[in-house]
């Protein structure tokens, strides 16, 4: 019988599933960390990131606050903040900058950003604890910001209400956009990630900014996969958010996402290590323990790589384990299989093979086949059917 008691397999938290990644910037190093906890990762940038270091609308804002210096400063992003350092310099106007910057308050809004801060040479007069640009929002308008100037950097995220804000309690606001957001110039990849949310055979798709997550949708609504994209956001693919600005697009279009406490990378990561085995659905099977993932089956803890037909069929008999599920539900269960039950037999015999375990799943002659559940669990799963 197999062993319920905690196992270490060789094999990553992730094996088994397999994770989108929207991220244009720093999508390597989300991808190796994922890669490294077992998952299969397909990479989509949404988004490409474009510098405006010889934009005239930041190079106006960089004079407008050398001419006249704001009362305060809040820094969003670290690589923003330094990105407005380099243009600067760029002009030949980065001391100029900065030695304007030294006489102001600024608030950080997290430590990556307050680290950039001070490798300029500046010091940060306040950041909070939870990285939170609404915590920054509350301070400011307790404190009052009527009749002062404020210079907010920004990096192409959107900030919700923020600006307003400070302009509804009386702040004149200076806006500094270091990025802009603009689609990726190949497409391609984004449709692809597209048509794999809409077929399921992505388990997750990571988010890190709130301008990812609006492109993915808005291709999708151009594409008329809208409402099927957000029906698979809403229930079969988990949507992972690295912070609550990130997730505001799939919000407003009603759908849940999953954040880490922190907003970070490692964190979002480390969220996804228990997020996805929790979901997978795992059965006691002929004497053994299988658990069913995304395109792979852990059998006692041993990782058992399957097809995408075979994982059809799988987890068509998963939804009725211990029932005959006859070859005529199995074959639509296949995707592209036409009319022919033999399609059935040949994927059922290859899933079989892949499995390790034949006696895992039974034929029943003239029927169908079963997962062969065994019989202490029968009392529970036939509840559930």
């Amino acid at each position: 019988m197999y062993d319920e008691r905690e196992q270490s397999p060789e094999h990553g938290p992730l094996a088994g599933f397999t994770v989108g990644v929207t991220a244009a910037r720093r999508a390597d190093e989300l991808g190796a960390l994922l890669e490294r906890r077992g998952a299969a990762v397909l990479h989509a940038p949404a988004l490409r990131i474009v510098p405006l270091s010889d934009d005239s609308e930041l190079l106006a804002a960089t004079k407008e606050i050398i001419e006249r210096a704001p009362d305060i400063a809040v820094a969003t992003t670290a690589i923003g903040f330094r990105g407005w350092v380099e243009a600067a310099d760029g002009w030949g106007l980065g001391e100029d900058l900065l030695e304007r910057l030294r006489g102001v308050r600024i608030l950080a809004r997290g430590p990556k950003v307050k680290g950039a801060i001070r490798a300029a040479g500046l010091t940060e007069e306040w950041s909070p604890a939870s990285e939170s640009m609404a915590e920054v929002l509350d301070r400011l308008l307790e404190e009052g910001v009527d009749g002062l100037r404020v210079a907010v950097q920004l990096h192409g995220e959107p900030l919700p209400g923020f600006v307003e804000s400070l302009r509804a309690g009386g702040a004149e606001v200076v806006g500094v956009p270091v990025y802009r957001w603009l689609p990726p110039e190949d497409i391609g990849p984004v449709d692809r990630m597209i048509d794999a949310l809409v077929a399921r055979t992505l388990d997750a798709v990571t988010f890190t900014s709130a301008p990812a997550a609006a492109s993915l949708l808005s291709r999708a609504e151009e594409r008329g996969l809208l409402d099927d994209l957000l029906a698979a956001l809403g229930h079969d693919v988990l949507p992972a958010c690295v912070g609550p600005v990130t997730a505001l697009p799939l919000q407003a279009r009603g759908v849940d996402t999953v954040q880490p406490e922190r907003f970070r990378l490692g964190p979002l990561v480390q969220l996804l290590c228990r997020e996805l085995p929790s979901r997978a659905r795992t059965l006691p099977v002929a004497g053994h323990r299988v658990e069913i993932r995304g395109h792979a089956v852990l059998v006692d803890g041993g990782l058992r790589p399957v097809p995408p037909a075979g994982m059809s069929l799988l987890r068509a008999l998963s939804r009725k384990p211990g029932w005959v599920v006859s070859r005529a539900e199995l074959l639509r269960a296949l995707p592209g299989a036409g009319r022919d039950e033999h399609a059935v037999e040949t994927a059922m015999a290859r899933l079989r093979t892949a499995l390790g375990a034949p006696k895992l799943i039974q034929t029943v002659v003239k029927r169908g086949y079963r997962l062969a559940l065994d019989p202490a669990a029968d009392t529970k799963y036939d509840a559930a059917v």
